[in-house]
């Protein structure tokens, strides 16, 4: 028995399949599945495969092309260091070993409690406020070591 998201996953794909090829549409369908379920696990990347009459190699080519694409679950909160040209002048490399250290994680992994994770951006554009983090799309400039902990610490109060 299909869940509601496969169904609808299965729903938004049929609205495209009638009136253009499945490359035309593919990455797409991936936007849609990561929507629905925060990642492209296998399963989800072999129903689309089966549900396009895609090969599963291909659906998994496009989504390890593009950086956009989670493979793996990701935590509450995304943050994003940003290390553009501003950021990484003004501290972003110390930003970024600050958080690795207070959250006990590296680069692209996530927390334990699936509360964080963390990744690198090569430029957020707001480069007047460098250095930047994002946090699921939130802007957080001006930063130090010792500021981004406090940003760190007020979401971990607000996911609690």
């Amino acid at each position: 028995m299909a869940d509601k998201k496969q169904i609808e996953l299965k729903a938004y794909i049929e609205k495209y399949s009638k009136k253009d090829d499945a490359s035309s549409y593919l990455i797409a369908v991936l936007h849609k599945a990561q929507v629905l379920y925060g990642y492209l696990s296998k399963e989800t990347m072999e129903f689309v495969a089966e549900e396009m009459n895609v090969p599963a190699a291909h659906i998994w080519g496009v989504a390890t092309f593009y950086h956009y694409f989670n493979l793996t679950p990701q935590g509450k909160y995304t943050i994003s260091v940003c290390l553009g040209t501003a950021c990484y002048v003004k501290g972003a490399v110390e930003i970024m070993e600050a958080i690795k250290e207070e959250l006990n994680i590296k680069e692209g992994e996530t927390t334990e409690d699936m509360m964080f994770t963390l990744q690198e951006a090569r430029c957020l554009g707001a480069c007047g406020l460098a250095p930047v983090i994002m946090v699921n799309g939130k802007i957080h400039g001006d930063l130090t070591p010792k500021k981004v902990i406090e940003v760190i610490n007020e979401y971990k109060k607000a996911g609690m």
